[in-house]
Formats: C-alpha cells, sequence, structure tokens
C-alpha cells in the first residue's frame, strides 16, 4: 500500500469556556445569576464586588413575591362552590375570636401543615403505639390535607411484628381528624366537609341539611341539579335552598391551603418600563445588576511578578471573562426587553386586548440574535411595568386570524374571553360556541374547539358548571 499526506479543509463548531460560561449565564434567573457569583466569588481571590452606594449588587434589591401557580382540582364540585375565588380561613367560622382559633393562625406564618400536627400530636397524652400510628396517617396526608391511601394500605406498610389492624387505624384516623384544621385527615371531599359542619355549633341554621347534602347529594350538587336537590331534601323555599348552599361554601375544601408547603419564591424584575416623553422606554434595573471588579492587591502582585503567576494568571483571565459575560448578559437583556416593548406597545397603552402577535423569530431578526439565544434571554427575566411583573415570554402569542385578513394574538383573545364570562348572566351562562359568536361579532376567527382550548388553560370551566342562582 502507498502512503500519502492529504490536506483536508472541515468546519468545526468548538465552544471555547468563555463561550460557554456565557450562555450559562444568560439562561439563569437574577436570583441564580446571584447565587452563582457568590460561588465565584468564593472560589476567585481576584474577583470581588465593588464597593458603591446602594448595596451589593443587588443581594438586596427589590423582591416580589409570587404565588406558586395553584393545581387543577379533580372534583367539578369545587368549580361549581367558586371556593377557589374566596378566602378561606384554616378552621372555625369568621366569627372566632383569636382566643378559639388557636393552631390555625401558625399556616399564617409559614408552618407546614405536616408540623402544625406533630405539634399538637405531642400535647395527645397517647401510648406511643397510638403516636406512632397518627404521625404516620400526618405523613401520608397530601398537599390538600387529605388522606390518600387506603387503611388496608397503611397497614401493609407497617411490619407483620406490630399486629396492626383496620380498626385501629381507624381510631388513629379519628384522632387525627380531632385536630386543627378541621377538615384535615379526610379520605374524600365528602368527609372533609361533614367534618367541617361537625365543627358548627348544633343551633346553626340549615345544618341538618347542609350535612345530608354533603354525605349523600354532593354529586348533585356538581351538576346543578337543583330542583332535585331541593326534592330530596323537602326544601320548598328557594330562599332557603341558597342558605344551605352558602352554609356549604363557607366551608374549606382544602384544609391544608393556608399551610405553607414550600419554599417562598421572590422574583427580582431585570427591567424596569417606563413611558418617557410618550414612548416607552426599558431600563435595567441596578439591584439586580452585580457589580464586580478585579482586586487590586492581587493584581499588583501579578503585574509585579507575572513569571510566579502561575495558578493567578488563570484566575485573572477568568475573572475577566466572568466580568465581561455579565455584562454582555445584561445588554442582551435589555436589547431584548426594548424590542418586545417596541412591538408591543399597545399593550402598554391598553392592556391584553391589544396584545399583538409575536414569536421569538421576529425578536431574534430585531436583534440579529439566534432564536435559541432569545429563548434562554426571555425564560426566567421578568420586567415591571405599570401594568404589573410580567416575565419576558408572557408577550409572546400565536397568530388567529381576523375577517379584515389580519391577525390577533391568543393573549388578547383569552383577555376577550375572559372579559365575556366576567360580564354573562350566571343563571344562563355563554357555552363555548356562543363565545366562538361573541368573538366572530368582534371580527376574530376562532374554533368552538379553540375556544374550550382557551379557557381550559384560563381554567375557567364549562358553562354548566358556572350556572348558578
Amino acid at each position: 500500500m502507498k502512503q500519502s499526506l492529504q490536506l483536508k479543509l472541515s468546519h468545526q463548531l468548538a465552544l471555547t469556556p468563555q463561550l460557554q460560561q456565557s450562555i450559562r449565564l444568560l439562561q439563569l434567573s437574577s436570583l441564580e445569576l446571584n447565587q452563582e457569583i457568590g460561588q465565584m466569588l468564593q472560589e476567585n481571590p481576584l474577583l470581588e464586588r465593588a464597593e458603591e452606594a446602594g448595596g451589593e449588587g443587588g443581594e438586596e434589591g427589590e423582591g416580589y413575591e409570587v404565588a406558586a401557580e395553584p393545581g387543577e382540582v379533580a372534583e367539578s364540585v369545587y368549580d361549581e362552590m367558586a371556593w377557589g375565588d374566596r378566602h378561606v380561613a384554616a378552621g372555625g367560622s369568621p366569627d372566632d375570636d383569636d382566643d378559639e382559633r388557636g393552631f390555625q393562625q401558625a399556616g399564617e406564618e409559614g408552618v407546614s401543615l405536616r408540623q402544625h400536627l406533630l405539634d399538637q400530636l405531642a400535647m395527645l397524652p397517647l401510648p406511643e403505639r397510638d403516636h406512632g400510628l397518627v404521625a404516620l396517617m400526618i405523613e401520608a396526608l397530601d398537599e390538600n390535607g387529605y388522606l390518600s391511601a387506603s387503611l388496608a394500605e397503611l397497614a401493609a406498610m407497617l411490619p407483620e411484628e406490630m399486629a396492626v389492624d383496620e380498626a385501629e387505624l381507624l381510631t388513629a384516623l379519628r384522632l387525627l381528624q380531632s385536630m386543627d384544621p378541621p377538615g384535615v385527615g379526610a379520605r374524600d371531599l365528602s368527609e372533609s366537609l361533614l367534618l367541617q359542619l361537625n365543627e358548627r355549633p348544633a343551633d346553626t341554621p340549615h345544618l341538618a341539611e347542609a350535612r345530608t347534602l354533603v354525605a349523600q347529594h354532593l354529586g348533585l350538587l356538581a351538576d346543578r341539579e337543583y330542583g332535585k336537590l331541593k326534592r330530596m331534601l323537602g326544601i320548598s323555599d328557594e330562599r332557603e335552598f341558597i342558605a344551605v348552599r352558602q352554609l356549604i361554601t363557607s366551608l374549606n375544601p382544602r384544609p391544608a391551603a393556608s399551610f405553607a408547603s414550600g419554599r417562598t419564591q421572590y422574583v427580582v424584575p431585570d427591567v424596569f418600563v417606563r413611558k418617557v416623553k410618550g414612548e416607552w422606554v426599558a431600563s435595567l434595573n441596578p439591584n439586580a445588576m452585580p457589580k464586580l471588579r478585579i482586586n487590586e492587591v492581587y493584581a499588583n502582585i501579578l503585574r509585579q511578578n507575572r513569571a510566579a503567576g502561575g495558578q493567578l494568571s488563570g484566575q485573572m483571565q477568568e475573572a475577566r471573562w466572568l466580568i465581561k459575560n455579565v455584562q454582555q448578559r445584561f445588554e442582551t437583556i435589555l436589547r431584548v426587553a426594548q424590542a418586545i416593548i417596541d412591538r408591543q406597545r399597545m399593550f402598554f397603552e391598553h392592556g391584553e386586548v391589544a396584545m399583538r402577535p409575536l414569536v421569538l423569530r421576529e425578536i431574534a431578526e430585531a436583534v440579529d440574535l439566534h432564536e435559541s439565544t432569545i429563548s434562554r434571554v426571555t425564560t426566567q427575566k421578568y420586567m415591571m411595568t405599570p401594568r404589573g411583573l410580567f416575565e419576558f415570554k408572557y408577550f409572546f402569542g400565536n397568530a388567529l386570524a381576523t375577517e379584515a385578513g389580519g391577525s390577533a394574538s391568543s393573549t388578547a383573545i383569552k383577555a376577550l374571553l375572559k372579559q365575556f364570562v366576567e360580564a354573562e348572566d350566571r343563571s344562563g351562562p355563554l357555552s363555548d360556541s356562543a363565545l366562538s359568536e361573541m368573538l366572530a361579532k368582534q371580527g376574530f376567527v376562532v374554533a368552538r374547539r379553540t375556544v374550550a382550548k382557551y379557557r381550559e388553560q384560563m381554567h375557567i370551566p364549562p358553562a354548566t358548571q358556572r350556572k348558578s342562582l
């Protein structure tokens, strides 16, 4: 075989450490960025925070608390009773005084339901065996305060030598259900509501009818079978039936709702949006920007003795990269924010109904960046506007056709649907077809199934479940 030398040209994409760091920093939120920088400050002596007025680069910046989005409720009766739209105390009636409420205030202070129940359990004079069984059930509660496992399943979890039967577990369950908040430890919605009704004074008006309804006919209530319910309860007076329903809606279908389920999450806005001389302008939040610099003491040592620099030289380069990449990160965020604002200025003037369709590609072309970069910039980045705090991604939406041949944003369509539902007659709520027709009168071509999809995304129940007396 004859050997020969050949030259071959090829293109290969190589991500340098500097570029990798730039990409990583770009996709971090402001809080994550400060955590990353905090670690770098500990590892690299050549990097330090600049001593400037206003604190240390955003660690004391203004934060905005964001509640976790609630999960969808399985039982349709939740939507019918509109419990999610009202504040519900941890237990008892709204007229209870502070002494009578006892433990329920613990949830407002960030104590978890588990700890709240264990504190009560520690005060009960129980044998060690019973104490352990109640503690086991506390651990088995779900996020709403319900016992999702059956007694048979709990018995199977215990060692055989304990010889625990379901009757003993049922006794432990009754102890748990006697604790605060009322309704905790129930195995379903009906049992939880019954436990809460049992806490009400015996002379509470319509208490017997409410107990019968939640114990035997809760499904009919969810289906709005009001006529059948009144016949079964022996109620002929419309006002009396409304009073029974109001008593039930004063209960809490989620006993654990007022207790902390995890750490509070905070959001620091990266950008402020203000109207300046008739134009909407973005500006960086100075409290979200870490102020970094090179440590002059170590830099002077390195300059005076470069030959012995060694590790210091590498750390100097890393510090410079970080400072440059942090600066580039915020410059990119500002450019993208301004591009979004320029295209959604009607939103800032008139609200959601004026939102226009927008896709990542349009912003990418405007700021001369790749779509993947825009995706990173718009994730977990927030702008504080006169209309509230919004994630960058909020301003993007698909286009829907209009009768005039133009297009409208899905966000604007959702805003109109919300307005229609809020203004509807609750005794005759609008069906998805009716909502589609109303949108058509406004010039928007939206199919009924699309209306249904948007309605579900906004957690608006169907017309049959929105109907009320």
